[in-house]
């Protein structure tokens, strides 16, 4: 059955008395989740009408709490727009979140809340509300009737990152989300399916390849306020999780848990992701006993690439029926060659191979990004989807992730791009001239490099000490290498070139003297050439060797 709309699909659950939400010590059933969601969409309607020309924008400022489950649900049925809000954005990028997107409202707790001390969001001190306190508990009025949605109706929007720095909030309607939905038996979720959300819910992975698929197959969720590599184990035996979903690094986390003789005695049967290695996928699956299902996809929804049996084991796949992807020069439009791979399986023509990822009939599927023609535009041109994320395709048709550019970065999971960092960067008062770009991290994802043209010599502690100064630094954002240079490279036009940069990595006296942190902790140290060389044999043993050579 086709449901049309997410809301139709919520209050199909309206009348469930079965477990549908498990969070600590707490379980709802889904009846009692759906009338939650009403009594929130109540509290909307009390509010009055929305602005003129569309919904109510409500930003939420949460960990993966009931109540972030509940408003998600009162967008639905109160015909409202969630603005899922990052909790690990500071300063002025978590007010520019919040005043691009026009926010009407914000949910936030004590815990939360003073995140926004001092900050202009746009949004008055009546209309940010605490949960958890008397006066919200208070507020909340009995259940609204829901309101007709229409599947064309604007229900989420969850920020994603661009070349240039702007935000960038992708939209995802009540139609789109409920097709995701309707996908559940695809990922093996069933009515007796537990499934656990860990992930943030403010990222499209949890909500569209774990919650919103949950609620259609009428499944447990098992709600965790954010991820924990030692508390997942526990979680899965405590809750008896069937399913989960990952990003990027959840699994090395995990992996890298002290391994017991019993690991394998668990309920798992499957997950589904993006971005881990294939190392850690077969490492995963052989240690906890469950499928692990990769794919490519992102919140705007329009490419989605599926493994499938014969897929080689460090490329993304091949897209759904029906849909057309290819591999296409950013500036020519033509086809990339094919990707030529040596006996060693490194790739031999990265010139020639590598280009932008693009969707030849689906930019229908792409719903935008909220009020920003200049981001829509780079994304639809030509009548194509223009991913901006970087690959490769070899002979048999299988695509392979090569990066996301230079100046977008996915590390840990989170995406951002260079420019608010190397805004911060630029103000650390030795500084001529910056550059932040990614370089590959030995397991998944990306790490956080940064070029330095200085004033006078690199005081490694003072360094250190400015970045634990500034409150507007994003927890990710810290640079893992500093390569010191004498001149930043330009474009003939005046830009920063970052280019030869990326090419040179790490690689110590390649353009300068590079330092780096070895662990969490902000304490800079050269990196030299042996360290470097330990690097590189962490990449050939989890099967990275490969973007060693993309870039």
């Amino acid at each position: 059955m086709a449901y049309g709309t997410f809301a139709k699909l919520l209050l199909e659950r309206a009348g469930d008395e079965r477990p549908g939400l498990l969070f600590e010590d707490e379980t709802r059933t889904w009846a009692e989740v759906v009338l939650e969601a009403r009594r929130r969409a109540g509290l909307l309607a009390a509010l009055g009408p929305p602005p003129p020309g569309r919904p109510r924008h409500v930003g939420v400022l949460l960990e993966n709490v009931p109540e972030y489950v509940f408003w998600i649900g009162a967008a639905a049925l109160g015909g409202a727009t969630l603005v899922g809000i990052n909790p690990t954005r500071r300063g002025a990028e978590l007010a520019a979140d919040v005043r691009h997107t026009d926010c009407d409202l914000i949910v936030t707790d004590d815990a939360h809340a003073g995140l926004l001390d001092g900050l202009d969001t746009g949004v008055p001190d009546e209309r940010v509300l605490r949960t958890g306190t008397p006066e919200y508990a208070a507020a909340l009025p009995g259940p609204a009737e829901p309101v007709e949605a229409d599947a064309r109706d604007r229900l989420l929007l969850l920020f994603t990152s661009g070349s240039t720095g702007a935000p960038k909030a992708v939209a995802c309607g009540q139609g789109r989300l409920a097709a995701i939905a309707e996908r559940s038996a695809d990922m093996g979720i069933t009515r007796d399916s537990v499934t656990y959300v860990a992930m943030p819910l403010f990222h499209g992975n949890a909500l569209m390849a774990n919650l919103a698929m949950a609620v259609h197959a009428g499944a447990t969720v098992a709600l965790r306020r954010r991820f924990s590599a030692s508390g997942f184990l526990p979680d899965v035996r405590r809750y008896g999780v069937t399913y989960f979903n990952y990003v990027g690094r959840a699994l090395a986390y995990i992996l890298a848990t002290p391994e017991r003789p019993d690991d394998a005695r668990n309920t798992l049967q499957a997950a589904f992701g993006t971005e881990a290695s294939a190392q850690d996928m077969a490492g995963f699956a052989a240690r906890f006993g469950c499928r692990i299902i990769e794919g490519y996809g992102s919140s705007e929804g329009a490419i989605a690439l599926r493994k499938t049996p014969e897929t080689p084991p460090d490329a993304l796949g091949l897209p759904q029926p029906g849909m057309e992807v290819a591999v296409l020069d950013p500036e020519t439009g033509t086809e990339c060659e094919r990707a030529r791979f040596g006996p060693d399986g490194g790739l031999l023509n990265p010139g020639e191979a590598i280009g932008e990822l693009v969707g030849l009939n689906v930019a229908d599927a792409f719903e935008g990004y909220y009020n920003n023609p200049e981001a829509d535009a780079e994304r639809v041109r030509g009548g194509r989807y223009w991913s901006g994320d970087l690959a490769y395709r070899d002979a048999r048709g299988f695509f392979y992730f090569a990066g996301r550019g230079a100046d977008r970065l996915r590390v840990d999971s989170e995406n951002f791009a260079a420019a608010p960092v190397e805004r911060i960067l630029a103000q650390w008062p030795p500084v001529v001239m910056c550059a932040v770009y990614p370089v590959p991290d030995p397991r998944t994802g990306d790490q956080v490099m940064a070029a330095l043209e200085l004033r006078g010599p690199f005081d490694p502690t003072a360094f250190a000490r400015f970045l634990a100064g500034r409150p507007d630094l994003g927890t990710k954002w810290a640079p893992r290498f500093v390569r010191v240079v004498a001149a930043t490279p330009l474009t003939a036009t005046g830009k920063v070139d970052k280019r030869p940069l990326r090419r040179a990595r790490w690689e110590p006296g390649a353009s300068g003297p590079v330092w780096w942190r070895p662990g969490r902790a902000l304490a800079y140290e050269p990196l030299t050439a042996e360290g470097a060389d330990a690097l590189r044999e962490e990449f050939l043993a989890h099967g990275r060797a490969h973007v060693l050579t993309t870039l």
